[in-house]
């Protein structure tokens, strides 16, 4: 498991050689979901998309295939959305490429969006050099002991703000339930 450098959020590390392995398989046979929220450039047409755009690992190299469902959570101003996004594969960059081919590359996103544009935003919401691109959950099961794990890494101080007042008290959140696919939460009452 992996987040690109600038991506803020839940990680996951193993304490010994199986359980690395054991979590290594998992991640590699598509078998923990990863939600990511990130705060993205305009308003997208409607409520929920899939990408299946492939993604390239180097410019000559062959595609690869890349899946990513994407769904907003809120329309912040005229020119900015939170946005859910779950990758069902792992490719480099895979959210972050996927959402500029969608036309809303994520806020600060230097690499994909461009310096200028990213220059003018950190510069416009006071957020410097931050990219807002933060891993919000991952769920899996225990390597050994079969137990349904759910590891939420909470939003800071900084992203709080860019999303405005959306959720209400961030600290009184409900606690996950345990299901096979993650239950859909209820952001208003955040």
């Amino acid at each position: 498991h992996r987040l690109d450098r600038p991506t803020t959020g839940a990680l996951v590390f193993a304490t010994d050689q199986a359980i690395a392995q054991s979590l290594h398989e998992r991640f590699r046979s598509h078998l923990v979901t990863k939600v990511y929220w990130a705060v993205v450039e305009g308003h997208p047409k409607g409520d929920a998309w899939t990408c299946d755009e492939p993604i390239r690992k180097e410019p000559h190299s062959p595609s690869q295939a890349a899946h990513t469902d994407f769904r907003v959570l809120a329309r912040l101003d005229e020119s900015l959305a939170l946005i859910e996004a779950i990758p069902k594969t792992g490719r480099h960059h895979q959210i972050r490429r996927h959402l500029l081919h969608a036309g809303h590359p994520i806020v600060g996103d230097y690499r994909y969006a461009g310096i200028e544009r990213s220059d003018a935003w950190g510069e416009r919401l006071g957020s410097g050099t931050r990219m807002f691109l933060h891993a919000r959950s991952l769920r899996f099961t225990h390597p050994f002991d079969g137990n349904e794990l759910h590891i939420e890494a909470p939003v800071d101080s900084l992203f709080r703000k860019v999303c405005g007042d959306r959720f209400g008290d961030w600290s009184k959140r409900p606690q996950p339930v345990s299901s096979p696919e993650p239950p859909a939460p209820n952001y208003h009452s955040w």
